[in-house]
C-alpha cells in the first residue's frame, strides 16, 4: 500500500525548495515547521527567517532584516494547491493556511485506502521492545501496569508503521532468590499450585534469608546447584516458573497484551560470549576481586562478575543486548522500566558502545524509556507486595465499577449479558490503561477510579462515548458508506468541518511525534482533542437530513476510522454502541 508523508513533511518539502531559491547559495536550511496554537494565525508556522538572517547578515545580500527574508521566501514558494494563504507576522514568522480542497483530498485518501495510508515511514524495519518483565514467583502488581501498557502501546505504534517488532518479556527467573525459594520449599515440603502459594513461599523464604545465616548459606549453594542444572533443582525451578507463567498469561489476556518470553535464564549461555567481547576490547579490569568496567562520568564501575566469579544483573543485560544486536539483528532496542533504573541502562549502553556493539550515533541503538510511580488516592505510592494492590484485583475492580455504571444507564435491559460483560471489560480495562497512558510517562500520577471512569474530561470513557456517537450517526443515517464513497464528494466548508478535517489529517505527524519521543501521551492528547472537535462539529453541523448529509457522513466515517486506529494503538477496544 502506498504511504503518504505527513502534512508537516509536505510543508517542509515546499519550504525546502523555497529556501534553496532564496538563500541556497549562502546557507543550507532545514525548515522548522510547527502547528499553530491559535488558528487565527493559520494552520502551520515556519520559524526559519530569524535564524537565516543571523547567518547571512553582513554578507552581500539585499535583506535588511528577518521580515524581508521571510517575504522573499514566500515569493519563492513553488506553485501548489496545498496552501490557501500565506503571510508574514511579527519578527519574520511565516504562517500558512491549508486549502480546504487539500484537506478533503487527504481525507478521501483515507476513506478509499484506509488509515494505513497515514502510517509514517520510519528509518528502521526491525525493533525490539522489552517491557513488563516481572520476576518469577511474584504476582503481577500495579507497578507492572505502567511498563506493560506503555510498552504495548509503543510496540503497537511501531507495528502500525510496518516495523517488525519483537515484543520481549525479560522475565526474572534466575539468581539468588531462586536458591532461597527452592531450599525453603524443599525444607518445608510445601505444595505450590497457584501464584498465591508461590508468593507466600517467596515472602517466607526472603525473611529467612535475611535472618538465618545457615539458611542463607544453603540458599547460595542452591543457586550453584540450579546453575549446574542438578535434576531435582532444575525440575522444581521449572515447575515454579510454569505456575508463574500461567498466572501472567491470564492477566496479559485480560489486557489484550501479547509478549514473547525470553527470560534471564535464556541469556545465561551467552554471557561468556559477551564477556569475551569485552575482554577483547580491554574493557574489563580487576577491582577488589571483581571484574568491572570503569565508565566516564560515573563514580562507581559497572560490575560484570562478582569476587566469587558469579554473574550480575549487568552480566545478563549485557548478554541480552549482545544477543539482540548480533543474533536477532534488532535495529532499535527499547527498554521500558521505572526511572530509577536510568543510571543502570546509561552505564551498560555506554559499555556496549565501547565494545563496538552499538555505534555512537544512528542504528542499531538501544534506548531506555523510564516512567514514574503510581500513587494511591491517599497520595502514597501503591505497592504490590505485603498487602499492596495486585493488578488482577485492580482490573476486577475496574470491570465491576464499569458494569455497575452501565446498569445504572439502563443497558441491562437493552443488551445481552454477553454484550454487557464485553462492554464492562472494554470500558474498565480501557479506563485503567488510558489513565496511565495519558500522563507523561516520566511523571508520577495519582490513581483515581472516580476520575478515570468519569464520562466528562480526558478519560477513556469520554473517548469511548465520542466514538460510539460517531458510529451512531452513521448507523442512524441508514445509508451505505461504501456507496456514498463511490458517488459523492467530501467537502469541508463550514468552520467546524474544517477544524475537524485539519485535525484528522494531522494524525500522521501525531504518530511520528509519539514514536520519536516514545510518549503515548501525545496520542492521548490528540484523541481527546479529536473527540472535542467532533462534538463541536456535530453540535453545529446537522448531519442526517441535511443538504450536506453525504459529505458530512464521509467526514464522520473518516473520524471513525482514525479514532478507532488511535484507540487501538493505545491498546483500547472501542465500542460501537454505549
Amino acid at each position: 500500500m502506498a504511504r503518504y508523508p505527513s502534512v508537516r513533511n509536505e510543508i517542509s518539502q515546499i519550504f525546502q525548495a523555497a529556501f534553496r531559491s532564496t538563500v541556497g547559495e549562502w546557507v543550507s536550511v532545514e525548515p522548522i515547521v510547527i502547528a499553530c496554537n491559535n488558528p487565527k494565525f493559520g494552520d502551520y508556522q515556519i520559524n526559519n527567517a530569524m535564524g537565516i538572517w543571523s547567518r547571512i547578515k553582513g554578507m552581500q545580500s539585499t535583506y535588511g532584516n528577518p521580515v524581508s527574508v521571510a517575504q522573499d521566501v514566500l515569493r519563492n514558494i513553488p506553485r501548489t494547491s496545498m496552501l490557501e494563504k500565506t503571510s508574514v507576522a511579527g519578527a519574520g514568522y511565516i504562517n500558512v493556511t491549508l486549502s480546504a480542497r487539500f484537506i478533503a483530498e487527504k481525507l478521501t485518501t483515507v476513506l478509499h485506502q484506509g488509515v494505513d495510508a497515514l502510517a509514517p515511514e520510519l528509518p528502521v524495519k526491525h525493533a525490539l521492545v522489552d517491557f513488563s518483565s516481572p520476576n518469577i514467583a511474584k504476582e503481577l502488581h500495579v507497578g507492572h501496569l505502567r511498563s506493560t501498557v506503555i510498552g504495548d502501546s509503543v510496540a503497537k505504534m511501531l507495528e502500525f508503521c510496518n516495523v517488525s517488532v519483537m515484543r520481549r518479556n525479560h522475565v526474572g527467573d534466575w539468581g539468588t532468590q531462586f536458591g532461597m525459594l527452592l531450599e525453603h520449599i524443599f525444607e518445608t515440603g510445601a505444595e505450590v499450585e497457584a501464584i498465591g502459594d508461590l508468593q507466600k513461599m517467596y515472602v517466607e523464604a526472603s525473611e529467612r534469608f535475611k535472618s538465618d545465616e545457615q539458611f542463607k548459606a544453603k540458599a547460595q549453594q542452591g543457586v550453584v546447584k540450579l546453575q549446574r542444572s542438578e535434576a531435582e533443582y532444575h525440575a522444581k525451578w521449572k515447575s515454579l516458573c510454569d505456575v508463574s507463567r500461567r498466572a501472567y498469561e491470564r492477566t496479559y489476556g485480560r489486557l489484550n497484551v501479547s509478549l514473547e518470553e525470553k527470560a534471564e535464564s535464556f541469556y545465561h549461555p551467552y554471557i561468556p560470549y559477551a564477556i569475551k567481547s569485552l575482554e577483547e576490547k580491554g574493557l574489563l579490569q580487576e577491582s577488589d576481586g571483581a571484574r568491572v568496567i570503569f565508565l566516564k562520568g560515573y563514580d562507581i564501575p559497572l560490575i560484570v562478575t562478582k569476587t566469587d566469579g558469579a554473574y550480575t544483573y549487568a552480566s545478563t543485560d549485557l548478554a541480552a543486548l549482545w544477543y539482540r544486536v548480533h543474533v536477532e539483528k534488532a535495529e532499535w532496542i527499547i527498554y521500558v522500566t521505572d526511572v530509577g533504573q536510568k543510571q543502570h541502562f546509561d552505564m551498560f549502553f555506554q559499555a556496549a558502545k565501547l565494545a563496538g556493539w552499538l555505534p555512537e550515533h544512528g542504528f542499531p541503538k538501544a534506548q531506555h524509556i523510564g516512567f514514574g510511580m503510581v500513587l494511591g488516592e491517599d497520595g502514597k505510592r501503591i505497592r504490590g507486595r505485603k498487602g499492596g494492590v495486585l493488578l488482577a484485583n485492580l482490573l476486577d475492580d475496574a470491570k465491576s465499577r464499569s458494569h455497575k455504571e452501565l446498569i445504572e444507564r439502563g443497558r441491562k435491559g437493552e443488551w445481552s449479558g454477553e454484550d454487557l460483560e464485553a462492554a464492562a471489560e472494554a470500558l474498565g480495562y480501557g479506563a485503567v490503561k488510558y489513565a496511565d497512558l495519558k500522563n507523561n510517562r516520566e511523571t508520577t500520577y495519582r490513581f483515581d477510579f472516580e476520575q478515570m471512569l468519569d464520562i466528562k474530561g480526558n478519560t477513556a470513557v469520554y473517548l469511548f462515548y465520542a466514538y460510539a456517537r460517531v458510529c451512531s450517526i452513521i448507523r442512524k443515517s441508514g445509508r451505505s458508506i461504501d456507496e456514498i464513497k463511490q458517488t459523492c464528494e467530501l467537502v469541508v466548508e463550514h468552520p467546524h468541518e474544517r477544524s475537524l478535517g485539519l485535525h484528522l489529517v494531522q494524525f500522521t505527524e501525531t504518530v511520528e511525534d509519539s514514536i520519536s519521543r516514545l510518549l503515548p501521551s501525545t496520542l492521548c492528547d490528540y484523541l481527546y482533542t479529536l473527540s472535542e472537535l467532533f462534538t463541536q462539529f456535530y453540535t453545529s453541523c446537522k448531519v442526517n437530513g441535511s443538504l450536506q448529509e453525504a459529505s458530512r457522513l464521509l467526514l464522520c466515517e473518516a473520524t471513525r476510522l482514525i479514532m478507532k486506529q488511535g484507540l487501538e494503538l493505545l491498546g483500547l477496544t472501542p465500542l460501537e454502541r454505549l
